[in-house]
């Protein structure tokens, strides 16, 4: 199965330019002329150079550079602004979030609960992972948004929805019987 999936991949980045021009660009970012590439690179610029404090809200070069940047780039740009410590606080944010709604899916009362707070859970997860991923360069773009960061308005939407959702189920994981 492992291997039939693999060349499937491999078939359909082949035939499918725009994907085939994304792992190019993953791959080799400073051989791509498009705007993937150049994307990579100055995220990747972006986030060497907020150091460990950045340059201060407001003060990054790259956010005029980075094509779209309030969109699936953002986190770079947090990273230039506020330096390592505020991207870690960031993320160590999101990890809270993510541990809270996996300890909320244990406490569920059903097995139907339990699987709905774990799948909005990981959907967030996921969504944080690849982002971070894309951004710093490990993962060819996707143009997933980091949740509550990015500017998108159907994706923060749905997100404020599935946090709505876990809320309302939260309540029933933490009575007490």
């Amino acid at each position: 199965g492992a291997g039939a999936a693999a060349l499937f991949v491999v078939v359909y980045i082949s035939f499918m330019g725009y994907a085939g021009d994304r792992v190019t660009a993953w791959l080799h970012p400073e051989q791509d002329p498009g705007d993937t590439g150049y994307q990579i690179l100055q995220s990747l610029y972006a986030i060497g150079s907020g150091g460990f404090f950045g340059k201060g809200l407001g003060n990054s070069a790259q956010k005029v550079v980075i094509p779209e940047a309030q969109n699936d780039m953002i986190l770079s740009i947090i990273c230039e602004e506020l330096g390592f410590f505020g991207a870690a606080t960031i993320l160590l944010l999101f990890f809270a979030l993510v541990a809270r709604g996996i300890i909320l899916g244990s406490r569920a009362p059903d097995k139907f609960t339990a699987l709905v707070i774990y799948g909005l859970t990981f959907k967030l997860a996921i969504h944080v992972f690849l982002n971070v991923g894309v951004v710093s360069g490990m993962l060819p773009n996707t143009g997933i948004s980091l949740p509550f960061f990015s500017s998108g308005g159907s994706a923060t939407i749905s997100q404020m929805i599935d946090m709505g959702i876990l809320l309302g189920l939260s309540r029933f994981c933490t009575q007490k019987k």
